[in-house]
């Protein structure tokens, strides 16, 4: 009459059949007020109500434990107790939910009025983990129902072996589970949870991505190559990962193609660089360990490269092995084979070493170094000069003599004059381009007429003026 929603009158009148043991007839009230949700994978538990509803069914059958003050219980608290007791056993039975009328109950008004995770959820309460995956399967539900309902539950709870191992047996090549799978790793990687994220790996025998994992391991939060060098059995268990991933290949090409559909692939012979880079990196870590530990590591570099890093961070791998030596020869030769391996630019790293070395005033060993590059083999010809212009470029400021040593140095002559101009020493590039052949001689000699000039040196000057 008064035209009020009768819904909540509908809800008490079923809660109280319940408390009377009265099932069939509080289905009957529960029906007219709750409804089934729209979307079925909706990431709630369903309406406030049907949560009531199985919040009171599954506390009424919690077993009562009886303490030794309990003698005088009554006889119906007794019943009750030993019933509820053997319902909860029987319930128990390998996890199962059998012939318990109140559990059943529960699942009568989740699958009629709540959503997928709210039934998951109840499984996994109940320690009923397959019924959980088969429901989840089933349904087809999306990843975050798999994530939310079981994968954070288990882990949080110490099963995610019986997880796994429940995975396995339900589909013994994992296929099926591809997609929670895969989202299951999203997730861990998000919450930086690495360490469950490279067991899930491993169980996933998703090789290439668990040798991913082990590459952040070794490289993450290391301040230098001597912390590093302590976390080297990360590169062997990256080798590992890759072996294995060749040998699955190899042995999956040989038969019918198999469906790994959800474990990352990679071409076997981008799998034999990996390893290679591996290999690489640990004669890397091994060197500059034993250069940080003898006390002969000069940069103080506050990142800390590796080769598993882009170009740049390559290029300064290079830089530093041939750096941190107790001389440029002792460490170039494993530079070289950094350069060679992932064909960086050798003259850029060369230059940048080269630089390093002014600032250290190490002048002697710039020569050491150019004698290493022309010794390599792969050198252009005005490499070691290229690298000597790239400095001057920079430095003006190197004493006398040792300028002198480094632009006699060099191989050309076009390139000992462009270098003299650089640093103003007109005197010495005239010297040198009166000795070129006589067309380009004349060239040569104005331009250094014109920078004597404009710097205001009269008396080179009048010496070109002169031979002009």
């Amino acid at each position: 009459k008064s035209g009020l929603d009768p819904g909540g009158a509908w809800h008490a009148w079923g809660m109280a059949c319940l408390k009377a043991g009265n099932l069939t007839s509080a289905r009957e009230k529960f029906n007219r007020c709750l409804k089934p949700p729209m979307d079925l994978n909706q990431l709630n538990h369903g309406s406030r109500l049907v949560q009531d509803v199985v919040q009171y069914l599954e506390s009424t059958v919690k077993p009562v434990l009886i303490t030794d003050d309990d003698y005088f219980a009554t006889l119906r608290e007794l019943e009750a107790t030993l019933r509820t007791r053997s319902l909860s056993l029987e319930m128990m039975c390998e996890g199962k939910i059998q012939h318990n009328s109140y559990y059943q109950e529960c699942l009568f008004y989740l699958h009629s009025y709540s959503t997928n995770l709210a039934i998951i959820s109840f499984y996994m309460r109940h320690d009923c983990m397959r019924e959980a995956l088969l429901h989840l399967l089933n349904k087809e539900s999306p990843s975050e129902v798999f994530i939310e309902g079981i994968f954070i539950p288990s882990y949080e709870s110490g099963k995610l072996h019986m997880l796994e191992n429940l995975l396995e047996t339900i589909d013994p090549g994992l296929e099926s589970w591809g997609v929670y799978l895969i989202a299951a790793c999203k997730y861990l990687q998000r919450k930086n949870y690495y360490h469950i994220l490279y067991e899930l790996q491993q169980f996933m025998k998703d090789h290439v991505r668990a040798a991913m994992t082990c590459i952040r391991f070794f490289t993450h939060g290391a301040k230098s190559y001597t912390e590093l060098g302590g976390k080297q059995a990360w590169l062997l268990k990256i080798k590992d990962h890759l072996k294995v991933y060749l040998q699955e290949v190899s042995r999956s090409s040989g038969r019918k193609k198999m469906a790994f559909t959800f474990r990352k692939k990679m071409s076997a012979t981008d799998v034999s660089r990996h390893i290679n880079t591996v290999d690489l990196q640990m004669e890397v870590t091994k060197f500059l360990h034993q250069c940080e530990s003898s006390g002969a590591s000069q940069m103080t570099d506050s990142s800390l490269p590796t080769l598993f890093g882009n170009n740049n961070m390559k290029t300064d791998v290079a830089c530093k092995v041939i750096l941190e030596g107790k001389n440029i020869e002792e460490g170039f030769g494993i530079a070289f084979r950094v350069l060679q391996d992932f064909q960086l630019e050798a003259t850029e790293v060369y230059s940048k070493v080269a630089k390093q070395l002014v600032k250290q005033q190490k002048y002697s060993e710039i020569q050491q170094l150019l004698k290493c590059v022309n010794e390599s083999g792969v050198a252009a010809k005005n490499d070691g000069d290229n690298i000597i212009l790239n400095c001057l470029n920079e430095f003006k400021n190197i004493p006398a003599e040792d300028l002198d040593n480094l632009i006699q140095d060099m191989d050309s002559d076009e390139n000992k004059i462009q270098a003299y101009m650089m640093c103003n020493k007109l005197r010495s590039a005239y010297l040198v381009s009166v000795r070129q052949e006589k067309a380009r001689a004349v060239q040569l000699v104005q331009h250094v007429r014109q920078l004597a000039e404009s710097s205001g040196d009269h008396v080179v000057k009048a010496i070109c003026a002169q031979w002009l």
